[in-house]
């Protein structure tokens, strides 16, 4: 598939990195049910399956020759319906995240925009670089290592839960303006867009 065109075949539905992208779409609610319910236990396991399947659908694609147009953009909504149920879940249990918790949704619809201005004009977005990766998985064990404290010990430590987001929003707006300068790229030079 070139840089400048985007298409995918029916066989690209059952392939296994797309398996494990479905996967995180269908851990969303049952993550929200646990979390609601204070029952953390669970909700951390939803949460741990979601960031262990985001890594390894991108080895599985990788490993397996299987990088298909539709998982390069189910992906990155995976992760974006992901982060926006944790941070929703995490305002309910300490509204004082706020501030961190919009810093960290804006930078996910900004680059869903981004990817959507380059699918409008047939150009393919650029796939997950190291540094977003790094942030998705500070991400994770950020709200694995909040939530199992909570579940396990029953500590909420307000200092700790605030200091670890901030840390996970300054890794996730360090990624934003690498895609940023990756799809301003794109946009002008589309013919040489790195794949």
């Amino acid at each position: 598939m070139g840089n400048n065109e985007w298409h995918f075949s029916p066989r690209d539905l059952v392939t296994v990195p797309n398996l494990l992208t479905y996967l995180r779409f269908l851990l969303v609610a049952p993550f929200i049910y646990f979390f609601l319910n204070e029952n953390y236990i669970m909700a951390a396991v939803c949460i741990g399956l979601s960031g262990l399947s985001d890594c390894l659908d991108g080895f599985f694609a990788r490993r397996f020759n299987q990088v298909t147009s539709l998982g390069k953009i189910l992906d990155p909504i995976a992760d974006k319906v992901t982060l926006v149920s944790v941070a929703i879940c995490m305002l309910i249990y300490m509204p004082s995240l706020l501030p961190i918790m919009l810093v960290m949704i804006g930078k996910e619809f900004i680059m869903l925009l981004g990817g959507m201005i380059l699918l409008a004009m047939k150009i393919t977005p650029p796939p997950a670089r190291w540094y977003g990766k790094v942030a998705t998985i500070i991400f994770y064990v950020s709200v694995c290592t909040i939530i199992f404290l909570r579940a396990a010990f029953n500590i909420q430590n307000d200092f700790l839960i605030t200091a670890t987001f901030i840390i996970t929003a300054a890794a996730m707006v360090f990624a934003l303006v690498m895609y940023v300068i990756l799809i301003v790229r794109q946009l002008r030079n589309p013919e040489n867009s790195v794949k």
